[in-house]
């Protein structure tokens, strides 16, 4: 087993009984961590369970939506009610749509800002009164935030509108709550989302993984989920306002 270096810490991740989220709650678990996993719907607790089981600290599964109004504030009450602190915030829950600017409807606006924007400010919104001294924010943003493809008008603003966030929060809470804002933007990552998008839209997408120097693949969850566990050390107390980009050199800025 790793050696756990924040032990008896406390994580709350949006959107993690799968994918990035899920590698992100087992990288923090390994390393002492306790994790409030989210889920948005009835239908994914099973799922969401499963993630609690496998984590080798002790960890508890919230059904929030974080699109909505209320959500946010539910799953931080939740945590709080279990663990009485939060001493990690990661903002990953989030949503895409790629269509052509022309196909693109007020309803995909409604989901996308309200998952992948309000979602971030009402969660932090509730989590600041309960955050430890020395705590980390991290807000899983995008390569797309700064280096947006075709097709992703909205998501790309999303995520646009949460790297500001970083960089506003970055300056305005650490005086006031002893904590550190950081951004991790993945590239494209191996993914549920992205095996259901099927044989088509990943021989559209080999052209782009061509062009990452490191490797011409996707990247792995738990690769991401080693760049946000680093920005969460102790060690990584001087460590604030970074964009870090984990995409194998696909987007340098």
């Amino acid at each position: 087993m790793q050696h756990q270096t924040m032990p008896g810490k406390v994580a709350v991740i949006s959107g993690s009984c799968s994918g990035i989220g899920a590698a992100i709650a087992k990288e923090l678990s390994s390393r002492g961590v306790h994790v409030v996993i989210n889920y948005p719907i009835p239908s994914l607790v099973t799922q969401a369970e499963s993630v609690v089981s496998s984590l080798p600290t002790s960890g508890i599964a919230v059904e929030a939506d974080i699109s909505t109004t209320t959500g946010p504030a539910h799953l931080i009450a939740a945590a709080v009610s279990v663990y009485g602190k939060i001493d990690i915030l990661v903002n990953n829950a989030a949503l895409a749509i790629n269509l052509p600017l022309e196909e693109q409807t007020l309803s995909h606006w409604d989901h996308l800002v309200n998952l992948n924007g309000r979602g971030p400010f009402l969660l932090t919104q509730a989590a600041l009164p309960q955050l430890s001294r020395g705590s980390r924010i991290i807000n899983i943003v995008s390569a797309s935030s700064r280096g947006a493809p075709p097709g992703q008008t909205i998501y790309a603003g999303t995520k646009g509108m949460l790297d500001s966030f970083t960089r506003c929060w970055a300056k305005e809470l650490p005086p006031k709550y002893g904590c550190t804002v950081n951004t991790v933007s993945p590239g494209p990552t191996r993914t549920a989302g992205f095996a259901d998008a099927g044989e088509e839209a990943m021989r559209l997408l080999q052209p782009i993984l061509n062009q990452t120097p490191v490797g011409s693949r996707m990247a792995e969850p738990e690769e991401i989920a080693y760049a946000v566990a680093i920005l969460c050390e102790d060690r990584a107390s001087w460590i604030n306002g970074v964009h870090l980009h984990a995409n194998g050199g696909l987007l340098i800025d």
